[in-house]
């Protein structure tokens, strides 16, 4: 850019812009400015794409305040929404001076605006309201400040690429257009951080019409390391420390060294559990690293933000809420620790580094085996060759129109029908909706009487219900219990878990990290929605499960990491040697060689045909079916489902699964083979994979939750409240929903959400076509058994210490089993694990053919007695004599393992048959059957 291009930048403002720019020590503009100024003084919609710290509040901003210094208007000129309440904060510490520099005043509006502050914005409106989506919403409907709403001349959407993916987004495009109603065209301008396709965001922002793109490329201003550290003796010394294995200790070290050796740095991980579980290592070292997630009380949160800012902390541990823009001040580097999964995601977390004039944005990326650094690298290229994913635009989402014409209605008192259709469809994201739909959608509304449906004059007009209907349904995000956890001892909170995580794992006596702490839990109040904790000294046990952390992996980033395993293992093929493979790796990949030669070792050991991007592996051992596959979290987690579907209608027996973006393994019934499974691939008509898939949905709670949530914007629950949809019958609602709109949109949701039907049907026509090849092996490979920690994260160390160990012992030796005896079923006994003897018989006839069963299993003993049973009888007989059959060959081993919580007498074989160096192998193999227990449960039937 040339000076010339420099200054008129600046120069198109008036003087009063200009001087407040040489006071603020603005002397020269940033690339967005320079590029974005321009058009924004002319009065065109924009969207400008840019790192967070390369000015792009001022960007919007310096241009709005130019066009409203020196006029006059009653209302409100100009609105700056934001997506987090936090953000609020900042851009009104940013823009007061501003404001008060010009004349004009800037004001902020939220649900934790007082009463006072909110009439005093209506009688006397500012010239700039900072916002969020949800308040918008609220203040379209008042009589006063729709009056103020009327002067809005320009709206600025921060952080758009956030929004674009959600409902709360979906929301606010209909929304603008009812501000359009009000205020006529006005000028829009969108801040971004980087996505795969900026038009379509713009058109997301301005409802389909002309937008000006200003991109600025981050990618050559990017300076990422992946890096998997060496193990040192410094590191034995370590882990004994934090009691953790070795791994984790050079992670620990790696990155304390990191912060250390910059002022500044934020470590971003994957999810909430990572973070509390790093935290508490980095506590025991006495390190100033702090925990920051959104789970934490906003009081901690400001805390540790303001500790950082101020230079008190060195580094913040963080997730994905440090990639908004949250102003923390100065940042000179960033660790990921983990691979990031997406290119989107280390562009926006890697790029808060730097922006000081020409600084690059650097970066460390940790990785902690083979799938993490190859995928980290496939991700650290594609971030430098632009390769970013498009944002996943909800399209048509009908609780989202539910809601919106409810707000119509609100607005007006009454609307037309179609005139209500024409601005619903002016939003981007509805363009294609059909008349039929919308029709449908005002009847269901109609019929649980949030509107009044007018058939006659075809008007929408406000009932009894509307008000609270809107008022309770303002936000999009959906309506889950959070309980607060409160230590016992202080009563002060310390965070909080949601619903899913207080059903499936918070009972007293169990122990789980928050704020970097170990606590454990002492009672659970659901009436008031409280966990109450007391705090413990173990170093280590479970970490909250919070719902929704997985980060997909897209199809893209899954085909290089096999294309890089086709090119690297054809190379080691007959060398045993990776030096020389790893030093061509790290000419195209930012990567040491040691990095890339921990990765390759998995390669080397591989004997079997290699999986790529276009060969599958599918590998049999047992009842065990591992499909390698390179096609991303949501094509496998589909191509899975399939599968296990089929499978299971053919066998009436449920098929386990568990999916990466790289495997699919099954747990496939007795008698079922391999070739069963290749024929089911080959056989299965790719069109048919959108009803296969609906049909399976019906059997899962996945469905039936989310019913419950879509079924709340609709106004079909009535009593809902957070936290009923497990005291709801779900069975009921989806047997009372199918058909509807509410049934429609829950399913589209969750296919947008977890699936891709249309991707995987692809994909299958490709395997049926010759296209992508398929391998078979009979045994388990390096590459195939490499999954088995893919995407868990840093929950515990690989093998638990001995505390943990010994804390499931003493609580599966205190535990209850009833005995039972199938030979002469008389003979039954509660009794403590402990007291069981070592090869159990009935003291009646003397068999030692004795089922071991939970307590609260007293049903099964009824089916074993009944004569003529029914079906789930059956099974349930069916599972006693497995379980009888176990303790006959093992004695108290096997009573010991069908005790542990979600394991069956299949699982308590394959944990009893391992062989084992010690006895403590036992108890970790049992502990992980009962994590991988607590992650599955609520989902599949």
């Amino acid at each position: 850019m040339t000076d010339g291009g420099t200054a008129a930048a600046f120069a198109a403002f008036d003087d009063a812009v200009r001087t407040a720019l040489s006071d603020r020590g603005f002397q020269t503009p940033t690339e967005p400015q320079r590029r974005a100024i321009p058009p924004l003084v002319d009065g065109r919609d924009a969207l400008i794409v840019a790192p967070t710290g390369t000015g792009k509040t001022e960007t919007a901003m310096l241009p709005v305040f130019d066009a409203l210094e020196g006029s006059e208007r009653f209302g409100i000129g100009a609105l700056y929404i934001t997506p987090l309440r936090a953000l609020n904060r900042d851009m009104r510490d940013r823009l007061e001076w501003w404001g008060e520099t010009l004349g004009l005043d800037v004001d902020v509006r939220h649900g934790d605006t007082t009463d006072y502050q909110r009439q005093k914005q209506a009688d006397d409106p500012p010239d700039v309201l900072v916002t969020t989506p949800e308040t918008l919403q609220a203040m379209l409907t008042g009589k006063k400040l729709r009056r103020a709403l009327e002067d809005v001349e320009h709206v600025v959407v921060d952080e758009v690429h956030e929004l674009a993916a959600s409902k709360r987004g979906a929301q606010l495009t209909i929304g603008l257009e009812r501000l359009r109603e009000l205020s006529g065209s006005f000028q829009r301008i969108g801040l971004s951080a980087t996505v795969g396709d900026p038009g379509e965001v713009g058109r997301f922002l301005t409802g389909g019409r002309d937008c000006e793109i200003v991109e600025v490329d981050v990618g050559s201003d990017l300076d990422v390391t992946v890096r998997e550290p060496e193990i040192t003796d410094a590191d034995e010394r370590l882990a004994n420390e934090l009691m953790t294995n070795v791994d984790v200790a050079s992670h620990v070290r790696a990155i304390d060294e990191i912060v250390s050796d910059h002022e500044s740095t934020l470590v971003f991980v994957n999810t909430r559990q990572t973070a509390e579980a790093l935290g508490s290592r980095f506590k025991e070292l006495g390190t100033d690293i702090e925990v920051h997630h959104g789970s934490l009380s906003k009081e901690a949160r400001i805390e540790v933000e303001d500790r950082f800012k101020t230079g008190d902390l060195s580094g913040l541990l963080c997730t994905s809420s440090m990639e908004l823009g949250i102003d923390v001040g100065s940042i000179d580097h960033v660790v990921q620790y983990q691979s990031p999964r997406q290119v989107s995601r280390l562009l926006q977390r890697v790029g808060r580094a730097g922006h000081r004039r020409d600084e690059v944005s650097s970066g460390t990326v940790i990785t902690t085996r083979p799938d993490d650094t190859f995928e980290a690298l496939a991700i650290a290229r594609q971030a430098v060759a632009g390769g970013v994913e498009p944002a996943n635009i909800h399209h048509g989402s009908l609780d989202t129109v539910a809601n919106q014409i409810a707000g119509l209605v609100m607005d007006f008192g009454e609307v037309g029908a179609m005139r209500a259709y024409h601005i619903v469809t002016r939003a981007y994201p509805f363009r294609n909706l059909d008349e039929v739909e919308f029709k449908q959608v005002t009847r269901e509304l109609a019929d649980n009487r949030v509107v009044w449906l007018n058939e006659d004059d075809d008007l929408l007009e406000k009932c009894r219900g509307t008000w609270q209907y809107f008022y309770h349904n303002l936000s999009m995000i959906p309506d889950e219990a959070t309980y607060d956890v409160k230590d016992m001892a202080s009563g002060r909170q310390v965070g909080t878990l949601d619903e899913k995580f207080v059903v499936n794992f918070a009972s007293p006596g169990e122990i789980f990290i928050q704020r970097g702490e170990m606590w454990r839990i002492t009672e659970v109040d659901e009436d008031d929605e409280e966990v109450l904790v007391s705090p413990v000294e173990d170093p280590a046990g479970e970490v909250p499960s919070w719902v929704g952390q997985e980060i997909p992996v897209p199809y893209e980033v899954a085909q290089e990491v096999g294309d890089i395993r086709k090119v690297a293992g054809a190379q080691l093929t007959g060398t045993g040697d990776t030096a020389p493979v790893a030093r061509d790796l790290a000419k195209r990949y930012p990567a040491d060689e040691h990095t890339i030669n921990e990765a390759l070792d998995q390669l080397d050991r591989h004997e079997a045909a290699m999986p790529t991007d276009d060969a599958i592996l599918v590998e049999f051992h047992g009842r065990e079916v591992v499909l390698t596959a390179h096609f991303g979290h949501t094509i496998n987690e589909t191509l899975g489902r399939v599968l296990s579907a089929l499978i299971g209608q053919r066998t009436g027996s449920s098929v386990g699964m568990e999916v990466d973006p790289y495997r699919i393994e099954l747990e496939v019934p007795q008698g079922i083979t391999v070739n069963d499974v290749l024929d089911t691939i080959r056989e299965t008509e790719p069109g048919h994979i959108a009803g296969i898939i609906e049909l399976s949905l019906k059997n899962a709670d996945a469905l039936k939750f989310k019913l419950a949530q879509v079924a709340a914007k609709f106004g079909s629950l009535k009593g809902w409240r957070k936290g009923s949809s497990r005291r709801f019958g779900r069975d009921r609602l989806l047997d009372a929903l199918e058909g509807t709109p509410v049934y429609d949109e829950a399913l589209r949701e969750l296919l947008h959400e977890e699936l891709a039907v249309e991707a995987a049907s692809d994909v299958l026509a490709r395997i049926q076509a010759g296209e992508i090849e398929i391998e078979t092996v009979g045994e388990r490979t390096p590459v195939g058994l490499g999954g088995r920690s893919s995407g868990k994260e840093l929950l515990a160390p690989e093998n638990a210490d001995a505390s943990v160990i010994q804390t499931v012992r003493e609580r599966i030796q205190n535990d209850r089993v009833i005995l039972f005896c199938l030979h002469c079923r008389d003979w039954e006994r509660k009794q403590a694990v402990e007291r069981v003897a070592d090869q159990p018989e009935c003291p009646q006839c003397g068999s030692t053919r004795i089922a071991a069963l939970n307590p609260w299993a007293d049903e099964v003993v009824t089916a074993v007695k009944t004569e003529d049973k029914d079906e789930e009888q059956e099974k349930q007989t069916r599972r006693a004599y497995q379980s009888a059959n176990l303790v006959q060959s093992h004695g108290k081993r096997a009573v010991v393992a069908l005790a542990a919580r979600g394991v069956g007498p299949h699982n308590a074989a394959r944990i009893i048959s391992k062989l084992r160096e010690d006895e403590d192998e036992f108890y970790r193999d049992i502990l992980a059957q009962e994590r991988q227990y607590a992650r599955t449960q609520s989902f599949w039937d």
